[in-house]
């Protein structure tokens, strides 16, 4: 296996470090702030296929390999969370299954607008009563004809707010739950549609977190994303993919917060000595080395496998249950080495510290990674 990062990566990463240092950081904080989704920056990324990282070059996308798409995740994480967010739903749980299981219509009528970001994507999973257990989905699509008509709530919308396209996780037979579930594909201009109360959240507050309502929501029957009681098939696989882009977005918030840390601690003195002479500082910064280093090679390998057309699942779920867990501990990490600054609002390591929390719940929960891991190992032969 080659650890070494190709020319293609390194350029990726480079680029997308200036685009990100030179558009975002300067309002990183000022969004979080105002929870503020900041329209201009997207449409900066526009002509540089940020909403097309891993699309066909046909749809108007990148074409992206998976490992440059995490780094291009991680480095508009590293300055802002909630914009790396917004790119990593919208690529990989919106444009993903439509690229996957779309159909050619449905491809060539939503691809071209999301790639070129005129349509910010969303998937709407999580309701009330559901959320780990997807079981739990009370949302209901009931053919009518040639349309479907759909009733349900769903909550913690990432990209809800603006979302031009949402695909809905819907149940065709609400008594047999397990075959009749399907993923529809609802357009903001969709009668019955309509975007509800914006979440007041902790962190990530630059991205508008809100509830879908459909109310008698009627969509063609061509918006069927595959086919009817394939939806958990479908839903499964588009949560492998969106666990690489939540633990690149995680890396990157690790990422932000070391590097904070280490200039810090070259900066600040006490004892008339800088931090960084101190070995209690530099075990802490040692620790956070390697634990990125650690969550980058588990993220990679996910990457390679799903590059390489192999399973991924469970190597995604690592990665996304670690690369969450160290971004929760090396932001705690960096509060601590800041001290008093590092709790106050005009250093990053207060809005990285916020920002990592959610990375362990999104996109399933630690317990579920764990969940998926465990399947995965206790199912290998020996």
């Amino acid at each position: 296996m080659d650890l070494n990062p190709c020319m293609k990566h390194k350029a990726v990463r480079k680029a997308v470090r200036m685009f990100a240092e030179a558009e975002i950081a300067p309002i990183a904080h000022d969004i979080d702030r105002d929870a503020r989704f900041p329209w201009e920056i997207v449409e900066k990324m526009k002509p540089l296929h940020f909403f097309g990282l891993q699309a066909p070059e046909d749809y108007g996308g990148a074409g992206m390999d998976t490992i440059s798409y995490a780094i291009a995740i991680e480095e508009i994480s590293r300055v802002s969370g909630a914009m790396g967010l917004c790119l990593t739903v919208h690529n990989g749980v919106a444009v993903y299954p439509i690229v996957r299981f779309g159909t050619e219509e449905q491809k060539n009528r939503l691809l071209p607008a999301m790639t070129r970001g005129d349509r910010i994507g969303a998937f709407c999973l999580t309701e009330s009563n559901a959320g780990s257990d997807a079981g739990g989905v009370e949302t209901t699509a009931i053919r009518d004809g040639k349309e479907y008509v759909i009733n349900g709530t769903k909550i913690f919308v990432t990209n809800g707010g603006v979302c031009g396209v949402a695909l809905i996780f819907a149940l065709t037979d609400p008594q047999n739950p397990q075959r009749s579930a399907g993923v529809f594909i609802v357009e903001k201009e969709s009668p019955g549609f309509s975007v509800g109360e914006k979440e007041d959240l902790c962190g990530m507050r630059a991205n508008p977190v809100s509830s879908l309502v459909l109310d008698d929501c009627r969509v063609p029957e061509t918006n069927l994303l595959g086919r009817s009681g394939n939806g958990i098939k479908i839903a499964l696989e588009t949560l492998d993919t969106g666990r690489i882009g939540i633990a690149a977005q995680a890396l990157g918030l690790a990422q932000a917060a070391f590097e904070d840390s280490v200039r810090y601690a070259k900066e600040r003195q006490q004892f008339k000595k800088p931090l960084s002479s101190f070995q209690s500082i530099q075990n802490y910064l040692a620790d956070m080395a390697t634990e990125i280093d650690a969550g980058r090679l588990l993220l990679y390998r996910a990457c390679a496998l799903k590059d390489a057309g192999r399973p991924f699942g469970a190597e995604a779920a690592m990665a996304k249950l670690y690369c969450s867990a160290l971004a929760t501990r090396v932001t705690n990490t960096a509060v601590q080495i800041h001290g008093g600054y590092g709790y106050s609002k005009e250093y990053g390591v207060e809005r990285y510290f916020r920002d990592a929390k959610v990375t362990e719940i999104y996109e399933g929960t630690s317990e579920i990674q764990r969940l998926v891991i465990s399947r995965a190992v206790l199912a290998q032969r020996t």
